[in-house]
């Protein structure tokens, strides 16, 4: 199996159940144009959290890390028109680009960028009473993977549905003496979800567009 293989089987895929249509294909563009790494989920990874808020039933949704607002736009679109999402990005270039994707699709009145350092951003979240948060979904620094999902749980409740983005690394993940901050970041948030009582949790390997790499998904129980 190669790279090659691993993206036409993608864009066989993506054609037939996640067809991209004008919004997202704009958010993407604009983005690009605007110098942002190209580093958004793939369109059939997109579907896949759009069905999974669906699939919850999920009336609110907690994204740390919004880029362009590629993946924003995908979850947010399953949200009723009463529902709300709070999406954090450090980089306020960024996050004007992500506004301004979100305008043209129509979501800028159920979606909120706030822009800072999410470890900031999360505990005046708390203190407002923003939660609780139906779904939540982490892609942004790896290494602050275990302190994201803490706050995930924080803000939480049972029943509540929490992924996180890219946590194979291509491979890397299982290095215990590697010492590259997105390993151990990420390998600490394993060991945190694999102690933690409140969450039930699985993860899985992926390859395609992006590579080889992976998603974890954890319920809230407790």
């Amino acid at each position: 199996m190669t790279q090659d293989q691993w993206s036409t089987v993608d864009r066989y895929l993506t054609d037939l159940l996640a067809p991209a249509d004008e919004t997202l294909a704009a958010a993407l563009a604009d983005s690009k144009a605007a110098g942002l790494p190209e580093i958004a989920v793939a369109p059939n990874q997109g579907k896949l959290l759009n069905l999974l808020v669906s699939l919850r039933g999920a009336r609110s949704i907690l994204e740390i890390g919004t880029l362009g607002g590629y993946s924003t736009i995908w979850m947010a679109r399953a949200l009723p028109s009463d529902g709300r999402m709070v999406s954090l990005e450090h980089n306020p270039a960024h996050a004007d680009v992500a506004r301004a994707n979100l305008a043209r699709a129509g979501l800028d009145k159920i979606v909120e960028v706030r822009t800072g350092a999410a470890l900031d951003s999360l505990p005046q979240l708390e203190a407002e009473g923003a939660g609780p948060f139906d779904f939540v979904f982490v892609d942004a620094d790896k290494v602050n993977n275990p302190h994201y999902v803490e706050w995930a749980l924080r803000l939480s409740r049972p029943g509540s549905v929490i992924v996180v983005d890219n946590v194979v690394r291509g491979g890397a993940v299982v290095d215990a003496e590697s010492t590259e901050p997105a390993i151990t970041g990420t390998r600490a948030m394993f060991d945190l979800v694999s102690r933690e009582p409140r969450l039930d949790a699985t993860a899985f390997q992926t390859v395609g567009v992006k590579g080889y790499d992976g998603l974890l998904v954890a319920r809230v129980v407790a």
